[in-house]
């Protein structure tokens, strides 16, 4: 079975640049427009969208918050801060701050403990 990958737009022009190698009005053409493409993707911004942000200040809230030996549940995280709007919410900080290494997970019984690092 042969799995096809999707051809980019820059893998197009490379691949039209091969087949216009004896002319050089093209390829020069085709050069330009790979520039700009790299130019494109370089320049984006990769700047947090509202949310995250809003997120990440939430989170240092709750870092901030939580006691240090002291375990915390998602219910526990969404009990002190009842502005999250739901323990999926607290549950998906608190999990933030895990992957941050600012938190470890310990599991008892298939509940989820968080520990402030």
């Amino acid at each position: 079975m042969m799995i096809m990958t999707k051809m980019t737009k820059k893998d197009y022009f490379n691949a039209l640049r091969a087949e216009v190698a004896g002319k050089p009005e093209l390829v020069a053409f085709i050069d330009h427009e790979i520039e700009l493409l790299e130019k494109k993707n370089s320049v984006k911004s990769h700047k947090p969208t509202k949310k995250q942000s809003e997120n990440a200040v939430m989170i240092e809230k709750i870092y901030s918050a939580m006691e240090s030996g002291k375990a915390y549940t998602a219910s526990d995280v969404f009990a002190m801060f009842p502005e999250l709007n739901s323990v999926q919410k607290a549950s998906a900080m608190v999990t933030a701050m895990k992957n941050q290494a600012k938190a470890t997970r310990v599991e008892v019984k298939g509940k989820a403990y968080f520990y402030k690092v």
